[in-house]
Parts: structure tokens; C-alpha cells; sequence
């Protein structure tokens, strides 16, 4: 299948008040193989100018270096996401439109409409994560990992499942635990639920959401509860007061280097 190609909004609904769930068609999604966990890059054009592709190309750093050679003004903005479900050539995209920040996703996603245009990066096999395999796995994170999680309860036989949300209005139609804020800091109540279950060694964890809210759910299950680390897969989808196009934090770094096995 063709690494890059063009996306076209054929449904936008809103499941929760803060979710806009769109349904996008396009070449070769009919022929996408379906995993958990899958993930794409978006691309959304600049403001005045459609979306502009860089030429295919099965090698991913052959196509980075074709993007980045695209004028500035012109380039489109790369986010990643998951894809919620699939459906005869359409895939589904969530986009959870955070309160405290206006990028370009979150713009874009606020008044998404039928007939527009994104661009896409994937799905590619090569970033395929393993779904984790123990007598005991832990499923955990905010609304931004609600995707991936719908996707992994019928991977995982009887996982614990925790998600944090903002309230009982963001719950969605899911077997999980909802942990509800209710204003209280992003990923306090997920922490509290986690440190009240007995996992021990020998349990694997799924983590995902924003970046220092997984690096805190990891520390515990490495330090407090035994996991091992390489039985934990964890992503930090997002970083609060920072973007995908700000600089990676020395934690970043250290999250990356963990993920690599050095």
C-alpha cells in the first residue's frame, strides 16, 4: 500500500462533548491491513493552501526528507493519531479537543466538515507496537488513548482497564473503569486507581496519554509494584504546555532511549 496519500471527510460526529469522532475515505484503505493500536500521521494543509504530498515512498526517512524539503509556507502541519475502527475503506480518527490548547489539529477538528481534505503518513507496519501478553495486563490512560484501548480489549483476555476523562459526560460505550477529574490535576485520579491494584511481577501494562502523567504510572508499576520494564509498552501521546514541534525534554529523550532498549 502506498505510504502517503490524501484523506477525504466523508462523516464528523461529536460521541462526547469533547471527542469529534471524523470518517475519512481514500486509495488504499480499502487494502490497509487492520492491527491494534494502529497509527498515522495526519497532514493539515496551512491556512490558504491544500494539502501538498510529498512524492511516495516506502522508505520513511526518503519521505521525512521530501517533506521537509517542501517550502514552509506550504508544508502541512504532521500530528499523529489512531485509528478508532475501519469500515469498507473508511477509517475513523478521534480528536479530543483539549480545553487549554488551540493547535492545529484542535482547530482544524472544531470545524471539520464533510467534503474536506487532510493528508496522510501510514498506517506502517514497521511502527506496529506489541500488544502486551501476561496472566495479568493493565490497560491505562486519558481520552487520548481511548482509540488505541478500543482497539486492544479484543486483543487482551479480561484486562484491567482504566481511562481518565473529564467528567461522566466524555464516558463512551466501552467495558473500562471511568475515572472522572471532576477539575482535579490531568492523570491524579488514574494513579490512584492504578496504585490501589495488586499487579506484582509478572504483569504486563499498556500505558498511553499525556507524556508526564505515563512516565509517573510507569515509575510506579516499575518501582512499587515489579513490573518489569520490558514488560510495559507506554507512548506519551501529548505534553502538556508543549506541541509535537516543540524540542524533546531531557524525559523525552529518556523515554525514547527506553523504548530503543538502551
Amino acid at each position: 500500500m502506498n505510504p502517503t496519500g490524501l484523506l477525504e471527510v466523508t462523516a464528523v460526529r461529536r460521541p462526547t462533548p469533547r471527542t469529534v469522532r471524523v470518517t475519512f475515505t481514500g486509495d488504499g484503505l480499502a487494502e490497509l491491513e487492520s492491527w491494534p493500536d494502529q497509527q498515522l500521521k495526519l497532514l493539515f494543509p496551512p491556512p490558504g493552501h491544500p494539502v501538498r504530498l510529498p512524492a511516495g515512498d516506502d522508505d520513511v526517512m526518503r519521505w521525512y526528507q521530501a517533506f521537509l524539503a517542501i517550502p514552509e509556507d506550504e508544508r502541512p502541519v504532521m500530528r499523529s493519531y489512531t485509528v478508532r475502527s475501519r469500515d469498507r475503506g473508511t477509517i475513523d480518527v478521534e480528536f479530543v479537543l483539549h480545553a487549554s490548547a488551540a493547535g492545529p489539529a484542535t482547530t482544524w477538528a472544531r470545524t471539520a466538515a464533510v467534503g474536506e481534505v487532510l493528508g496522510r503518513y501510514g498506517p506502517d507496519a514497521a511502527y506496529r507496537r506489541p500488544v502486551p501478553k501476561a496472566d495479568t495486563v493493565l490497560l491505562a490512560g486519558d481520552e487520548t488513548a481511548l482509540p488505541a484501548i478500543a482497539t486492544l480489549l479484543s486483543e487482551v483476555d479480561s484486562p484491567i482497564v482504566f481511562v481518565e476523562v473529564a467528567d461522566a459526560t466524555e464516558e463512551q460505550p466501552l467495558p473500562v473503569r471511568w475515572l472522572h477529574r471532576n477539575g482535579a490535576p490531568h492523570g491524579t485520579k488514574l494513579l490512584e486507581a492504578v496504585r490501589r491494584e495488586s499487579l506484582g511481577p509478572g504483569s504486563a501494562a499498556w500505558l498511553a496519554g499525556e507524556a508526564g502523567m505515563v512516565r509517573s504510572l510507569r515509575r510506579h508499576l516499575v518501582n512499587e509494584q515489579g513490573l518489569d520494564k520490558g514488560a510495559i509498552e507506554f507512548t506519551g501521546y501529548w505534553r502538556r504546555a508543549l506541541t509535537q514541534d516543540d524540542a524533546p525534554t531531557p524525559e523525552d529523550l529518556a523515554d525514547a532511549r527506553e523504548k530503543l532498549g538502551g
